[in-house]
């Protein structure tokens, strides 16, 4: 493999990841300034949550290998898209979305999981944990944002996340019951 030696070019910046720009959106910048920050560590969250269920899907193995490599797929696809609303969400209020894995890796809340292949009940115990975490920001930020006004992210919290992400919770939390049961 050949790496290039050609410098890339120096782009210029539209916007800095502390700024927040101003839109006609009837939202205070305090307010929108609050809810980016909250947003933004409910993304990297959910980035790490939705890359957990990537892993555990490649490395599941057992007797429920097949109902949990399909389950943790799904699951994946749907973070994957809580991602993009969410992320979305913070550019819609002027803010600037962290997106590379190493801004995730640096301010994500959820432990790191080991390199190796885990059995699944400690991957399903991890996915619970990840989502516990998530739940407990986004019940947090929901409320902020119903004090705030901030109708639009209140309603992609609630609706979004937390019903996804209580779902998911309640699904792979039964498979523990199953496995208990071998």
């Amino acid at each position: 493999m050949t790496t290039s030696t050609t410098p890339v070019p120096t782009l210029t910046q539209t916007q800095a990841f502390s700024q927040v720009v101003s839109l006609r959106i009837a939202l205070d910048h305090d307010v929108r300034q609050e809810s980016i920050a909250n947003l933004n560590q409910l993304l990297v969250d959910t980035i790490t949550l939705r890359d957990l269920y990537k892993k555990h899907h490649w490395q599941v193995s057992g007797p429920t290998f097949y109902q949990l490599h399909l389950l943790f797929d799904k699951h994946f696809e749907e973070q994957n898209a809580l991602v993009d609303l969410i992320g979305e969400r913070i550019m819609i209020l002027g803010g600037v979305s962290l997106a590379m894995a190493h801004d995730v890796a640096e301010a994500t809340l959820i432990p790191r999981p080991p390199k190796d292949r885990e059995a699944s009940p400690a991957q399903i115990e991890r996915l619970q944990h990840a989502h516990e975490i998530v739940l407990e920001e986004a019940r947090t930020i929901a409320r902020l944002a119903a004090t705030n006004g901030d109708d639009g992210t209140n309603d992609l919290v609630v609706s979004n996340v937390i019903r996804t992400n209580e779902m998911q919770a309640w699904f792979i939390g039964e498979h523990l019951a199953v496995l208990a049961s071998f």
